[in-house]
């Protein structure tokens, strides 16, 4: 029985926009891990457009059912199936990745588990490894929209960790160094961190 594939409109709408920024920073890499696969949409599509990448999956373990379905249905030989991995329970994956790719996990997340996110990147990450952070973030304390603030606040109310600060980020980041700050659509950033 063929699992029906999940689907995330927010990924299928900014899947694009992050690609013309990894074709870029992650020309150079050669085996990237996605922390939070999700649906596996965005792997999918990522790595049938970045064929030079081992393309390595990993997420909570409930996901990995529909993950796996949409690698099932692509013909890109370069993904991996996933890994379980959840911040704060499980190791981190035993990997020998030079890149690292999230998407729309900080917000979600607790405050402790993104500064421990951001703690084993820095530690598991190669010199010259490249992190890219996609998501929703404040700077400085401010919102880029009152749309950003109202879903920040609804996520609170809803037992997530809410928006981090880019300065927070920062802090905890260790030897990664943000290289840049770019902003995409709906009010999203691509935060490019490369480690010392």
């Amino acid at each position: 029985m063929q699992i029906e594939k999940p689907f995330s409109q927010a990924c299928e709408n900014n899947k694009r926009a992050i690609l013309s920024v990894l074709e870029r920073t992650f020309a150079n890499c050669r085996q990237v891990l996605e922390i939070g696969s999700g649906t596996g949409q965005h792997a999918v599509f990522l790595a049938e457009h970045l064929p030079h990448l081992i393309w390595h999956t990993s997420d909570q373990p409930h996901y990995h059912e529909g993950i796996a379905a949409w690698l099932s249905d692509s013909n890109a030989e370069n993904i991996k199936p996933p890994i379980a991995f959840t911040v704060g329970q499980d190791d981190f994956p035993s990997l020998d990745v030079d890149s690292i790719f999230t998407a729309n996990t900080a917000h979600i997340m607790q405050k402790e588990e993104a500064k421990l996110l951001m703690e084993l990147v820095a530690l598991h990450l190669p010199q010259g490894g490249i992190f890219c952070q996609y998501g929703p973030f404040t700077h400085s304390g401010k919102f880029t929209s009152e749309s950003n603030q109202a879903f920040h606040t609804s996520l609170l109310a809803r037992g997530y960790g809410g928006y981090r600060d880019i300065n927070e980020l920062t802090a905890w980041a260790g030897e990664l160094s943000l290289q840049d700050i770019i902003d995409m659509p709906a009010n999203n950033h691509m935060l490019i961190w490369q480690k010392r």
